[in-house]
């Protein structure tokens, strides 16, 4: 866990930790094939509803509507959770909501408790706190399982183990999971989820503490939702005698009806099916049905200082779908790890530098990672102009360091006032070309070098640099038959079924 924030602070600047996983091949390989695989089958199902843009403008309107309210409508949900017989708490950062969570657990004299999958719960770090306190922490999705019993981090908002493929899982299964029969264990999807499922059962039978993220909470009622694929989570929400869900308090929703909304676009957006396989909805304690206790911790980490940013704040709609992770071209290559943060992809890349502060650790370099390319605001259900966000971050960062000496700023200086004077912007063309000369014979048959000399090494680190063309437009047009372009115009003249000589000038001598 680090400091107050939790596991959301980067430990390495983005473009070391990208290099690092860049040289993995075997992950490449996994995360293109998971990616495209959920790509097209969300396109598919995206693709049968007539309404999609308009459920993406409600969606965006509903959240930007909570965004407004916020204040009041975390009152109105604690208001009603409460008398539904819900316990709130409120926790200011990462390490207040370790410390309630931790002091919940131990009041029941539990060392065990099941988990439901919690973006909320690894973003404060809360397995390592409960460790700390000798409260083992037991992952129940299967991703979630996969990872932990590798001693890994996830590496996506929806499939934390998008990194490996169906041998390495094998191979953790067998070395890491008590009981598992190793001789007749195979790598089929069917015999992995059933050594998980005889390992979680036993779990699931014997424990008495669950803890769970939500989806979404309801202020008009208290209600907390939780949607899944596998039902484990349900079995978490059901079984044991105390609840503790630990919520952002950006998950409010106004009405139940919001629910409408948001179950049409989340399911759709994050495993391309139309309707979620469990969706779990549980308002305060219901007497003989499910757990006896149940405590909710609202947590802000963060999320107010987002809120205060005219533009940075719509970050804070995110339902968590990692629709934009599928389609960014960086995160394909790289995956989640090169991100730090428990938030990976384009979305973290703008979230989690908000909620730290832009200066916390290298989070500064997370709007970079980014080609700006656009997908991720066309895949994002709630529109999100994520793009928009990392160019705000981005002259954010810049503007902290107005008035410090900066190479890129001196160079930009230069260019600006070399390309004001159409004289000294030709001379200087004319001198690349002529200083680039010596490169040319180590540039490949696109006319690209690989590797530059101190300074611009820079930036051939990660992309190759096009060496000037040998005959600048300027030159070109300077040099060209005077005729051509009046029999070009010609050409085009006859293409459009016009005469040149008499459709012009003739019309005038008519008149």
């Amino acid at each position: 866990m680090t400091g107050g924030t939790g596991n959301i602070v980067a430990p390495l600047p983005f473009p070391t930790a990208a290099r690092r996983e860049l040289a993995d091949g075997q992950l490449r390989a996994n995360l293109r094939r998971a990616t495209h695989t959920i790509r097209d089958k969300r396109l598919r199902v995206v693709g049968e509803v007539p309404d999609w843009e308009a459920l993406r403008r409600s969606g965006a309107a509903i959240k930007d509507d909570v965004l407004a309210r916020l204040p009041e409508l975390l009152e109105q949900f604690e208001a009603a959770a409460t008398a539904a017989g819900a316990t709130v708490h409120w926790a200011r950062d990462a390490t207040e909501a370790c410390a309630v969570v931790t002091g919940l657990v131990q009041q029941t004299g539990s060392t065990e408790v099941v988990k439901v999958k919690s973006m909320a719960t690894q973003e404060i770090g809360l397995n390592e706190a409960l460790a700390e306190a000798g409260i083992a922490a037991v992952e129940t999705d299967l991703a979630e399982l996969i990872v932990q019993l590798a001693d890994d981090t996830p590496s996506h908002i929806l499939v934390p183990a998008i990194h490996y493929n169906r041998r390495q899982i094998r191979d953790i299964f067998a070395s890491r999971m008590p009981g598992v029969d190793v001789g007749s264990l195979t790598d089929e999807p069917a015999a992995l989820a059933e050594a998980a499922r005889r390992h979680l059962r036993a779990k699931f039978l014997s424990a008495r503490v669950a803890i769970s993220g939500a989806n979404f909470a309801i202020a008009e009622t208290g209600t907390l939702a939780v949607v899944e694929s596998e039902g484990n989570g349900r079995m978490c929400l059901t079984l044991p005698e105390t609840l503790i869900s630990v919520v952002g308090v950006e998950k409010l929703l106004p009405t139940f009806r919001d629910l409408e909304v948001f179950l049409q676009l989340l399911p759709r957006s994050s495993t391309g099916e139309r309707m979620n396989p469990y969706t779990s909805l549980w308002t305060g304690v219901t007497p003989g049905d499910g757990p006896g206790t149940v405590h909710i911790v609202l947590v802000d980490n963060g999320r107010t200082e987002t809120l205060a940013d005219p533009v940075g704040r719509q970050a804070l709609r995110c339902i968590r779908c990692s629709a934009c992770l599928n389609v960014c071209p960086v995160y394909e290559r790289v995956g989640g790890h090169a991100y730090g943060s428990v938030y990976p992809g384009p979305i973290g890349a703008i979230l989690s530098p908000q909620m730290t502060g832009p200066d916390a650790g290298a989070n500064r370099t997370l709007p970079y990672a980014s080609t700006l390319c656009g997908a991720c605001f066309d895949a994002c259900p709630v529109r999100i102009d994520i793009p928009e966000v990392l160019v705000h971050l981005r002259q954010r960062g810049v503007d902290a360091r107005r008035g410090r000496p900066s190479a890129e700023r001196t160079a930009m200086r230069t260019l600006s006032w070399v390309m004001r004077d159409r004289r000294r912007y030709a001379a200087a063309l004319r001198a690349a070309r002529r200083g680039s000369a010596p490169l040319r014979w180590t540039a490949g048959r696109r006319g690209q070098v690989r590797r530059l000399p101190w300074p611009l090494s820079a930036w051939t680190a990660s992309r190759d640099a096009p060496l000037p063309a040998a005959e600048t437009f300027r030159d070109w047009w300077a040099g060209r038959d005077p005729t051509a372009g009046r029999d070009h115009t010609a050409g085009r003249d006859r293409a459009a079924g016009r005469d040149p000589v008499t459709d012009g000038e003739g019309d005038r001598d008519q008149g």
